[in-house]
């Protein structure tokens, strides 16, 4: 067995040594994509994971490090070589980003092409519709209707993003109605559903 539980004697599975990029943003919903990180790496992925600051007001950049058995990437300009940033290095090998959650203020700067966070930045230096990137978004009920969330989301998708639609429920805030982040089974379908 190795240190995620796997028997390293088994077939290798369809994920194995693929490169696949997860961006955790803001968002209470965050504590779901530990699951997903988890699952993809005993499924012999290579996870990078990107955190905005907000991200880690929620989980701890260590959790994501244990679970994935990798570096964090919080900060696009920290690493061993300055005149390589880490999150073009990372754009360039990734074969897959999701982005989950996905806030309402990160949906708005993709959208734009400001890049103010490793997110931003890292999917700004993958050439468009050249590997899957994937929204799943997560926020209030009132957030998720507004028509700037919706218009955003659009230019997205005509951009070439895929979304996973939020999930209709109970929130964090107490309301009902749709925003929550899908569940990891979810999520993990979709990678693999885009990436196998």
């Amino acid at each position: 067995m190795n240190q995620h539980g796997s028997n390293s004697s088994s077939r290798p599975g369809p994920l194995q040594g693929r490169r696949i990029g997860i961006g955790v943003t803001g968002g209470i919903a965050a504590y779901k994509v530990c699951h997903v990180v988890s699952q993809l790496t005993q499924g012999g992925a290579l996870v990078d994971v990107l955190m905005t600051p907000n991200a880690q007001k929620f989980v701890g950049e260590a959790t994501f490090q244990a679970l994935s058995g990798r570096p964090v990437l919080c900060d696009p300009w920290e690493g061993p070589d300055p005149s390589d940033p880490q999150h073009i290095r990372i754009a360039r090998r990734l074969e897959l980003l999701l982005v989950a959650p996905a806030s309402m203020n990160t949906i708005g700067r993709l959208a734009h092409g400001i890049t103010e966070d490793v997110i931003t930045l890292t999917a700004a230096g993958i050439p468009p519709h050249t590997i899957p990137r994937i929204l799943a978004p997560s926020m209030n009920a009132a957030m998720w209707s507004q028509a700037s969330t919706q218009r955003n989301l659009q230019v997205l998708q005509d951009d070439g993003w895929l979304v996973v639609p939020p999930d209709d429920g109970m929130q964090a805030c107490q309301t009902t109605g749709p925003g929550r982040l899908p569940e990891p089974e979810t999520l993990l379908q979709a990678i693999s559903d885009h990436l196998t």
